[in-house]
Formats: C-alpha cells, structure tokens, sequence
C-alpha cells in the first residue's frame, strides 16, 4: 500500500483523506474512489481503482481506530510506528495535518458503528426502455425498466449497483414503496 499511496499526489492524498473524515463523522455518505481515481489517471498517474480503495479502507480503518481510541496526533504518528519508514513523507505530513486539525471531531457513537455495518443508500435513477428487437426475434416491443442505485457500503465505498424490471415488476417494486410512505408518515 506504501508504493501506491507513493504514487499519489499531496493534493489528492489530501482530498482523500478529507472525504474519509467527512464520510466518518456522516456528513457524506461515502468515498467516492471512482471520481477520484479517474481524476488523478487524468493527471497522469497510473493508480488503478482498486489500489485507490484499498489505501481508503486503509485510511478509514486507521483514523476511526485512532477516534475510538481518543489519540492525539502525537499518538496516532507514533502508533503509526514502522510505517512511518515505509510511508512517503507527504502522506504522514497529511495524515498528521488532517487528524490535528479534524481528528477530534470524529463522532464514533455505538448507534453510528451499528449503522455503518449496513451501509447507506444515496441516491437512485431509473429510466424506461423498449427492447425494439434482437437477432433472433424481430419484432419485441418489450417495455422495462432500468433502475441504478447508488450506494455506500460500510466503508465508505461509493458503488453503483443496476437491475432491470418487468413493468408488472416494477409496478410491485412501486407498491411497496407507496406501503413504505405511509407507514413513515405514521411515525
């Protein structure tokens, strides 16, 4: 993780790490590795996505241990131990930055750790499509539709998960949606 966590500019690093505490104290919903690793290929470094979310889950792992444990900057870098041999300078200089500056602000309440084991739901599209025809059936004029969840899993990964639905199954996947609002407005 060292050698990737190399390859990464200051700025990016920096903006990583930001987005971690901001996603651990649940002001965003999640990292989103996808947008960030395409900007930095576009800078011109070669970093492939799953690298970029392995150093996140490292980092989040790393500051919400050093939140629950109430460590101080001076703490957290010595606890870093051999790391610290091993990880370029411009990252301990942010880590120790970003900590000093936002690490007590991390809230790390039994409720939040049981939430985020879940993982969060942020956002969902759908669009409506007709399949006109295929190679081997001319004429289908099959209605469906196409739903894209976006979602944040427990450690903070933003992923885009899609399904199609038959119209009968969408209007059941709609049903119960409708039961869910009512039974809210209850509360």
């Amino acid at each position: 993780a060292a050698d990737q966590i190399n390859l990464i500019p200051q700025d990016f690093f920096a903006e990583l790490c930001e987005q971690i505490i901001q996603h651990l104290n649940h002001k965003i919903p999640g990292v989103n590795t996808a947008e960030l690793c395409q900007r930095i290929q576009t800078s011109g470094i070669e970093i492939n996505i799953g690298d970029l979310a392995k150093i996140a889950n490292i980092l989040s792992f790393l500051f919400s241990t050093a939140a629950r444990n109430n460590l101080s900057t001076e703490e957290l870098i010595t606890a870093l131990g051999s790391a610290v041999s091993t990880l370029p300078k411009h990252a301990l200089q942010v880590i120790r930055h970003v900590w000093n500056e936002q690490g007590s602000s991390i809230s790390v309440s039994e409720d939040a750790r049981n939430m985020a084991t879940l993982g969060q739901f942020v956002d969902m599209k759908w669009k409506l499509g007709v399949a006109m025809s295929s190679d081997t059936c001319r004429s289908l004029k099959y209605p469906y539709v196409t739903v894209t969840l976006t979602v944040a899993d427990p450690s903070g990964q933003i992923t885009d998960k899609s399904f199609e639905m038959t119209i009968p199954q969408f209007k059941n996947f709609f049903r119960q949606f409708k039961e869910m609002a009512s039974v809210l407005e209850t509360v």
